[in-house]
């Protein structure tokens, strides 16, 4: 079984998502100690909205599916409002996690 995530991410992240064939996120810079997937694609979009287009002047809402077994090592954190959800997944369980997505990271919206 798999758990469908979302992401939202400026140009340069993408450009590196896209390098990997969309098959790997890419590793947290210094100072990121987690990867943030967050659980339905209105958060997503917000976030995009508000902070990837005003700071990169582009942002992008992606959509992909990891195996439920390890989404489940992590509990999902409300941050916010009722839909603002998200997985904290540390940047040393990244490489890990790359190896459990299921298929390809999609672009689903482009602002």
């Amino acid at each position: 079984m798999h758990q469908e995530c979302f992401r939202p991410c400026g140009p340069a992240e993408l450009e590196l998502v896209r390098q990997s064939g969309f098959r790997r996120w890419p590793p947290r810079l210094l100072g990121q100690p987690f990867f943030y997937p967050v659980t339905n694609e209105e958060y997503a979009r917000e976030i995009t909205v508000k902070w990837n287009v005003p700071a990169d002047g582009a942002g992008y809402v992606t959509r992909f599916f990891v195996r439920r077994e390890f989404m489940d090592r992590y509990a999902v954190q409300t941050v916010g409002g009722e839909q603002h959800t998200e997985w904290w997944i540390p940047a040393e369980d990244l490489d890990e996690m790359n190896d459990h997505l299921v298929g390809l990271i999609e672009v689903i919206g482009s602002y």
